[in-house]
């Protein structure tokens, strides 16, 4: 009986990010020798869609290394991207990260001329493959700092393809179905043409998870989600832990919150002190 073919080792991409937000993959593959793709998949896709698929040309760098760009200027829609190389002669296989190297994309401060921000953040999956967490907002609202009180939670950030306009204001929209909390609590916005802040109080907020939008033009204009995006960490919400501040709710006695979703927006939750764990 013959023994089992050993397993292919995998595929590993160096990525590096640019100070514009585009990215470039060095795939170590000593054995091409012909045409060969990077290839971006959507996560979800049916793969039908030719806008759920990005193939960028893998082109010789050094020797046993191709090297294929994703500028900022190609359009990568919002979601999480899984990455594979094609090499000569065969199918696509997945990607493993190597060296990841973000530094800039932790220092970019986009112009948001173009009247969007696109933010690509690659990482390591749990299975450990490579995969690209895309965002595309148009305009976008960055939290910078969160100060946080036992009275309240204050927000200061800036927008970003697109000025603050007298009568903005930002709101505080309860999600249906998270806890019970209803309604939309509208908050006052201390605003420049670009900067602003502002707080939101923690008495009588009923309990459930509550979102944070920014309305730069007021009841005219497009709601903004909030969110931190422009730095290196694909998932803020393990990294990024807030203490929650006892609070009375419209329910009695709870505590209240900051933190960022699997999206990376900025969310609130308010709980009641009864439903917490031991």
């Amino acid at each position: 009986m013959m023994p089992p073919a050993p397993l292919a080792a995998p595929l590993r991409a160096d990525c590096i990010g640019d100070s514009a937000g585009g990215l470039t993959f060095d795939v170590a593959a000593r054995r091409n020798t012909g045409a060969a793709l990077l290839i971006l998949r959507r996560r979800g896709a049916d793969g039908d869609d030719a806008a759920d698929t990005v193939s960028l040309p893998l082109a010789p760098a050094a020797e046993g290394r191709l090297r294929a760009a994703l500028p900022s200027s190609v359009s990568l829609p919002e979601g999480r991207w899984d990455a594979y190389a094609r090499l000569s002669g065969g199918g696509p296989r997945r990607l493993v990260p190597g060296v990841t190297d973000l530094r800039s994309l932790a220092e970019r401060t986009p112009s948001g001329l173009l009247g969007h921000v696109a933010v690509r953040i690659p990482y390591a999956t749990r299975q450990g493959n490579l995969t690209v967490r895309s965002w595309l907002r148009a305009p976008h609202a960055e939290a910078v700092e969160l100060v946080l009180a036992d009275s309240g939670l204050t927000v200061r950030g800036r927008v970003y393809g697109t000025q603050l306009a007298p009568g903005a204001y930002a709101a505080l929209r309860a999600r249906p179905g998270e806890g019970g909390g209803d309604g939309v609590r509208r908050l006052d916005v201390a605003a420049g043409r670009t900067e602003f802040a502002f707080t939101v109080p923690y008495d009588g907020l009923a309990p459930g998870l509550w979102d944070l939008w920014l309305r730069p033009a007021g009841d005219s204009g497009p709601a903004v989600r909030l969110a931190r995006l422009l730095d290196d960490i694909a998932d803020k919400n393990p990294v990024f832990t807030f203490p929650r501040a006892r609070v009375r709710t419209s329910r009695g006695p709870g505590e209240a919150g900051p933190y960022y979703t699997g999206d990376n927006d900025l969310s609130l939750v308010v709980a009641p002190l009864e439903a917490r764990p031991a």
